[in-house]
């Protein structure tokens, strides 16, 4: 019930308002009101913050220590593939390197850090002759003693003997091998002898040169005299082969470089497998998110999946494979054909879970285009899902490529990638002496696999936006 101080209160607060209303012009009543514009992008914004999805995304992805130690070492693997081939002493990955003497192929070296086999002596006596202005071809051995064939025994040194063959002086090791034929008292001598097998006759009771196979030497390291015999200048290194760039990795069995191999191998094996990662993110997600959103191209799609998921990855791989020229373009056209399949599939499920809940429903009443819904509001929910498929997508594109290449169909040989330097390995991975031509792709296509199935699984429970706070 109002009181009579009640009503003549509010009688002056009525005049009062009347007076104020009475001294305002037009002008003045519209400056008191601002046009609020409409803003498509805050349509729905119903507060403000500073979060942002991806940074809350990539800061959750580099608290997790195992991956982002895998990023790194992925990353510096990817980056030494092209740094390889600039460093200085790089083999071409497909060049035959042969025996500057002999010229056979330096076939199935074993790895090695270092060329030197050994250090001789100053004024040490080898046989010898000049290659080039670098580098001398030496040897310990004179001449190859055939079997059964007679020599003299003139001193006896116990693993050695002193003997003279043909005019020539020299010496032969007293081994089992050998099996010399030695009198009762092989100390009284001179004697006649003879070996049941070749034998080879040495310059020096040394054994410096690796039981006579070819060395060599540095050219600023010899001083050469006549027939043939050349003398150490100081301390001479005895080298395996005619460089200072060791075969790190070995050779294969036509004596290429195996170390500029894996790396030329592992580049082409990532470019095909990131090339087929893209190609089925680029159309599973195009197609997953029309096929879950738009409702009328449901059951088209669903048919079209069902004929193709129908097909064998593997044949369609193998049959396009052998229509087309081999090559890495073909490699991805075949792997990225069907591919693509599964992404869409898992898109298109998630898809029709989240497509009615409120905040779509809400978007869609509020007048927000499809394509804004799909990527604003579907996408991020997706993003797990994406990034774990792409990123086991990059390992199996590479294991799809071991699988043509094992059956003939992949790259060829003048195309290094670990399909076919696997391919090669596990042929011989039965010999002790060999197997490393199998393990070195072996190891490197496990660090890869590894590495992008544990960056997959980070990244993808970082971009899980229940994951954020």
């Amino acid at each position: 019930m109002n009181t009579p101080f009640e009503a003549r209160k509010r009688r002056v607060e009525e005049n009062i308002a009347g007076a104020v209303r009475r001294e305002l012009t037009k002008e003045q009543e519209d400056a008191l009101f601002v046009l609020a514009d409409y803003d498509e992008t805050a349509a729905e914004k119903t507060g403000y913050s500073n979060y942002s999805y991806w940074r809350s995304t990539i800061n959750a992805f580099f608290h997790n220590r195992m991956a982002v130690f895998m990023l790194i070492v992925l990353a510096l693997l990817t980056g030494f593939t092209f740094v390889q081939p600039l460093l200085p002493g790089q083999y071409d990955p497909n060049k035959i390197n042969n025996n500057p003497v002999t010229g056979i192929q330096l076939q199935n070296q074993s790895p090695g850090l270092t060329t030197v086999y050994d250090v001789v002596p100053d004024g040490y006596r080898l046989i010898g002759q000049r290659l080039d202005d670098d580098w001398y071809a030496v040897s310990n051995v004179i001449l190859t003693i055939k079997a059964r064939d007679g020599f003299t025994v003139t001193e006896y040194l116990d693993t050695w003997c002193r003997i003279e063959y043909k005019g020539r002086e020299g010496y032969v090791k007293n081994d089992f091998q050998t099996k010399l034929k030695l009198p009762d008292d092989p100390t009284a001598v001179p004697y006649d002898s003879k070996s049941n097998f070749p034998i080879q006759m040495f310059e020096t009771p040394d054994d410096y040169t690796n039981k006579g196979d070819m060395l060599y030497a540095p050219a600023d390291q010899i001083r050469e005299d006549e027939d043939g015999v050349v003398y150490a200048v100081g301390e001479t290194t005895l080298r395996t082969i005619p460089s200072n760039q060791p075969f790190l990795f070995g050779t294969n069995n036509i004596g290429q470089d195996l170390w500029a191999r894996v790396w030329r191998g592992t580049r082409t094996s990532l470019w095909i497998g990131f090339a087929v990662a893209f190609f089925e993110a680029l159309i599973g997600i195009v197609i997953g998110i029309i096929w879950g959103y738009v409702r009328a191209l449901d059951r088209l799609i669903t048919e079209v999946y069902n004929v193709l998921d129908n097909i064998p990855n593997t044949i369609i791989l193998i049959l396009i494979s052998y229509i087309m020229r081999p090559g890495i373009g073909t490699l991805i056209f075949a792997m990225s054909l069907t591919r693509w399949l599964g992404m869409a599939r898992f898109i298109r499920n998630q898809i029709v879970i989240i497509r009615d809940r409120d905040y779509n429903l809400a978007s869609r009443c509020l007048g927000t285009a499809s394509s804004r819904i799909m990527v604003r509001n579907l996408l991020p929910y997706l993003i797990s899902v994406i990034m774990l498929r792409m990123a086991l997508a990059i390992p199996g594109a590479i294991g799809s490529e071991v699988f043509i290449t094992y059956i003939g169909l992949g790259l060829s040989v003048k195309t290094p990638s670990l399909g076919n330097l696997i391919n090669e390995g596990r042929k011989l991975v039965t010999s002790a002496t060999l197997r490393y031509q199998l393990i070195f792709p072996a190891i490197i296509l496990s660090i890869v696999t590894i590495a992008f199935y544990i960056i997959g699984n980070a990244f993808a429970d970082a971009a899980d936006p229940k994951n954020h706070t």
